[in-house]
């Protein structure tokens, strides 16, 4: 056994053996006392290592982060010349075919913003990949034909913009960018392309390395060719090609050509380095930066000095004040837990803790009497909805809308046509109770997750077709006409069935919520965030502001607007909004002449979102 646990050991027989006549109070003050003691030695002890580790973690996340941010900007600077060298491309189509070379010629001349982007070269080739103009002569490259290339192949095969991967020149024998886009003329046949080059040894693509820290500073940069085996950039400040040395001859392009992008590594001078290394896929590069282990254990150091001098002080003033505190705790919480045990034998009493005593103690009550009140609530909630479900709706419901269905089929005689109509009527109303239970029922799969969705690529308009047609009769019992503006190629990602459930409760809404002879419309649109929106809008009174906090919740009803508006449950848009969680979109609405209830739904390009929000205003 060390020292260490030896004295360990022994504080804690003696401390056992002086809280044996204490009492609680004072247990609880030495016990506080104790641990906080312990707490600052063991603190102390693993303080420095764990210190040294996360500024460790934090140098090489930093060195991460440089490195991506460097492939980031080259990346960016390919794309730039990408962009403006198709621009230039889709102006030289003459018809179907090429203008002469003497044109193309000129065009090149007049390139002067091109020229700054390829100021190796800019060129024009035919369908075959035979160079046919030149803004900068070179001997020998006008007819030469460059199918041998990979990349000209990839361009004649794939018809799109690229980039090769870094080349010598044929002509030049300088290691070249080469860029091309392709010529396509109205009908969308290859005519040629048009070629930009960068030359590495001189071209300012590559970022400036030590810029800003300096190799004094101990930053180590470079920009390695995995294909070729090349030092795009050697670090020392000059864009020269260097070949890679050796295996063994360079620790650090060793351990980043490994295929760890991370890590620790020994340098030459056998300093230890933090590296981390990205991979630009499109060029094969890879970008290395490290910095001196040094950086990280310095920080700690100071860091370290400072948190000890602070945790001793905090953790003794801690210990006094815990210990005053815990010598007045004890005695309220006696008398708390007396309470708590008479109301546990009296489950029905209506017996609350007093919010008396510390801030503990008082939150401590406050959030009992609350939990007990939430209790009562829910308890007489639950009743009420039980019951009004068992009387009001099951029992009169099945044996109503089994006679309905006798007498409107005519089992029970031949019916005149205004008796049939009456029938007919009160057996659709007897079949929207029934939706009502559905709707119930539906509410109790969503809050308990067993709701099941099949969500899939769905096209809008037969959906809202369905729900229009399924709603027309209910529009003309109210005297409200049904508008439908959606486009017939508008798609988005949904469960179709689930999606007709939420437009059948916002235009049933709707149609409740309108004046005869007013108009409900169903239009649906892109978003700015490549989402579909779908909106009901109505011509009625709009919801009250003082109802605003309320719409998607359960149970909640608005009590303006016309007599239809007040009939049903308050479930219908709590639904709404639960279905649409379920769906990864979100709901919502605004006044503006008339409510506009909205749903949100991804599309298959939309990117994926992790949260869903109903909003008040739209």
């Amino acid at each position: 056994m060390t020292t260490y646990n030896k004295i360990m050991a022994y504080s804690a027989m003696s401390l056992l053996k002086l809280t044996g006549s204490l009492s609680l109070g004072s247990r609880v003050a030495l016990i506080i006392l104790g641990s906080s003691l312990v707490t600052v030695l063991v603190i102390v002890s693993i303080a420095y290592q764990a210190l040294v580790d996360d500024f460790e973690d934090l140098l090489t996340q930093r060195q991460a982060l440089e490195t991506t941010r460097m492939a980031e900007r080259v990346d960016q600077k390919i794309e730039l010349r990408l962009n403006a060298l198709t621009a230039f491309a889709s102006q030289l189509p003459d018809g179907d075919s090429l203008p002469p070379a003497p044109k193309l010629q000129a065009a090149l001349k007049r390139q002067s913003k091109l020229r700054e982007l390829f100021p190796a070269s800019l060129l024009v080739f035919d369908d075959q990949a035979r160079a046919i103009a030149e803004n900068i002569p070179v001997e020998g490259r006008i007819g030469t034909s460059y199918l041998d290339r990979a990349h000209f192949r990839r361009a004649l095969e794939t018809r799109q913009p690229l980039v090769s991967k870094p080349i010598v020149g044929r002509v030049t024998g300088k290691p070249l960018l080469s860029f091309l886009a392709p010529i396509l003329s109205d009908k969308g046949d290859l005519l040629g392309f048009a070629g930009g080059t960068l030359d590495l040894t001189e071209t300012s693509l590559l970022p400036e390395l030590n810029s800003r820290n300096g190799v004094s500073a101990g930053v180590t940069q470079r920009i390695i060719d995995t294909e070729n085996f090349l030092q795009v950039d050697s670090g020392s400040g000059s864009q020269d090609i260097l070949p890679l040395p050796n295996p063994g001859e360079d620790n650090l392009i060793d351990a980043a050509l490994s295929g760890i992008t991370f890590g620790q590594v020994i340098d030459d001078q056998g300093e230890l380095l933090i590296y981390a290394a990205h991979h630009l896929q499109r060029l094969g590069w890879m970008f290395v930066r490290a910095v001196p282990y040094g950086r990280a254990t310095v920080p700690a150091r100071e860091s370290f000095s400072r948190f000890a001098i602070i945790a001793l002080l905090v953790a003794l003033i801690l210990a006094i004040i815990s210990y005053i505190l815990a010598r007045g705790t004890m005695s309220p919480l006696d008398r708390m837990t007396a309470r708590v045990q008479r109301m546990s034998a009296q489950p029905d009493s209506a017996f609350r803790l007093r919010e008396v005593g510390t801030a503990e103690v008082r939150n401590l009550a406050r959030a009992f009497n609350q939990l007990l009140a939430e209790r009562e609530a829910l308890a007489n909630m639950k009743d009420h909805f039980m019951s009004s479900v068992s009387h009001e709706l099951r029992t009169p419901l099945t044996s109503m809308n089994g006679a309905l269905r006798l007498i409107a089929s005519g089992a029970t005689g031949r019916l005149d046509e205004n008796t049939q109509k009456m029938a007919n009527l009160a057996l659709r109303n007897g079949e929207r109770l029934q939706l009502l239970i559905s709707d119930l029922l539906d509410l109790n799969k969503l809050s308990e997750g067993s709701m099941k969705t099949e969500i899939c690529a769905t096209r809008l308009a037969p959906v809202v077709s369905e729900a229009i047609g399924d709603n027309a009769t209910m529009a003309a019992d109210n005297g409200v006409t049904l508008t439908c503006k959606v486009a017939e190629d508008l798609t988005c990602l949904a469960d179709s069935h689930r999606l007709r459930q939420v437009l059948d409760n916002y235009i049933s809404n709707a149609i409740k919520f309108s004046p005869v002879d007013g108009s409900v419309s169903v239009s649906a649109g892109k978003t700015a965030s490549s989402r579909v929106r779908i909106t009901v809008s109505d011509q009625g009174p709009g919801v009250p502001e003082t109802f605003s906090g309320e719409v998607f919740k359960r149970f909640a009803q608005a009590e303006t607007g016309t007599t239809r508006s007040i009939k049903g449950t308050g479930l219908g848009l709590a639904i709404c909004y639960e279905l649409a969680k379920l769906m990864n979109g979100s709901v919502g609405y605004y006044n503006d002449n008339g409510a506009h209830f909205w749903i949100e739904l991804p599309t298959p390009e939309t990117p994926v979102t992790e949260s869903t929000q109903t909003e008040a205003q739209g």
